[in-house]
């Protein structure tokens, strides 16, 4: 069976990487180990970071092209026709424009997967996007969430007889693995002036303004708190705040080891080596690379935020501490390294969640017994 494939924000093809591209990704590929033949329906990114009305009803009038497009081209052939349309990552900023009159014209089901509704956007410079977000959301048969969040605020606007389903995070670990390069990680810390006798602290993202700079701003506060000096961060990404971030953590001095932006199949090594996955996930959806480092097994230190336990386990494989208190994120790590027995015990109860729980496999079976139901 055949479904059409949209993402609003940022197309799957799209050559600047991201973890909204990542998810994408990952969900067609779930869709695609689910049976199902996925076809991209188009490229068209109707993301308006900046709040223009004129931008987003350029997007409209575009959108709707497309769709017309998309309906005659499909009219033409049925038997290439898609038997549903999957719309990935739809809110006020990103709309969807195309699959709401594509699936109304050939009638066929809509469905989508990480949509996000907040009524505080309904009035104000993206007005036009929320309520196309809105259309779109509540004429979806099936609306996969990816956190209990996003569930709640979704709940109010989903139709009686439609679905709302949670869809949590997932990796597909396998590939990962399968892809993982070696790499000499002592000589690459040591090239970069870090220490070989000390425990490491990780964090992986991108220097970007906004909410991953406000992490690193709080992860050098709260670092900085730590009584003892058995440790280094290791800090992998790069990007334009590049000096802001070193200006950030600089309260922890050259403990703050940069490794520079590494590609994909190098972060295995990193994660294996590491003791502990530090990150404040300041105004993140999730964080798919605390599903990366729990599945090799490292525990995890975070802000207890938004979507963040949805893919960190309380207590379980990982310590989530009140966001923005830098005290209490500091007494995390600093028990997790005092105790090597209870952090090797929450790194295998991590490793055990991420590939029971939040496997591409379990992503499948889940997609699958809902779609072909719809279908």
């Amino acid at each position: 069976m055949k479904l059409a494939f949209y993402a609003p924000m940022k197309s799957p093809d799209h050559p600047v990487p991201s973890g909204d591209r990542r998810m994408g990704r990952l969900l067609w590929a779930a869709l695609e180990r689910a049976g199902f033949e996925v076809e991209l329906a188009s490229k068209l990114r109707s993301f308006d970071k900046a709040g223009d009305a004129a931008f987003q009803a350029a997007m409209q009038e575009e959108g709707r092209r497309e769709a017309v497009r998309l309906i005659a081209k499909w009219r033409a052939r049925p038997a290439e026709a898609p038997r549903g349309w999957f719309t990935y990552h739809l809110y006020h900023k990103a709309p969807d424009w195309i699959g709401p009159l594509v699936c109304e014209a050939l009638q066929i089901p809509y469905m989508v997967a990480e949509a996000s509704h907040a009524p505080k956007r309904a009035a104000g410079p993206w007005e036009s996007g929320y309520a196309a977000a809105e259309r779109a959301i509540r004429s979806a048969r099936a609306v996969f969430h990816m956190t209990r969040l996003d569930g709640e605020c979704l709940k109010p606007i989903i139709p009686p007889g439609h679905e709302l389903i949670l869809l949590p995070p997932f990796i597909d670990m396998e590939m990962f693995r399968k892809n993982a390069a070696p790499v000499d990680v002592a000589a690459e810390i040591a090239r970069a002036g870090g220490r070989s006798d000390v425990q490491n602290l990780l964090c992986v993202a991108m220097m970007r303004d906004g909410d991953k700079m406000e992490s690193y701003r709080q992860l050098g506060q709260g670092l900085a708190l730590l009584a003892r000096d058995d440790w280094q961060l290791l800090v992998i990404g790069e990007g334009e705040m590049r000096a802001t971030v070193e200006k950030a953590l600089s309260p922890i001095g050259d403990r703050a080891v940069y490794l520079g932006a590494m590609a994909p199949e190098a972060l295995p090594a990193w994660y294996e080596f590491a003791d502990l996955y530090v990150w404040p996930a300041h105004g993140e959806a999730y964080g798919m690379a605390f599903l990366e480092a729990q599945g090799y097994g490292l525990p995890v230190v975070a802000g207890d935020l938004r979507g963040v336990p949805d893919v960190v386990l309380r207590g379980v494989t990982g310590i989530l501490t009140s966001p923005g208190d830098n005290a209490a994120f500091a007494t995390a790590i600093d028990d997790l390294l005092s105790d090597p027995a209870r952090r090797q015990s929450m790194g295998e109860r991590a490793r055990a969640f991420v590939a029971e729980e939040r496997s591409i496999a379990h992503a499948a079976s889940l997609l699958k017994s809902h779609i072909e139901r719809i279908l």
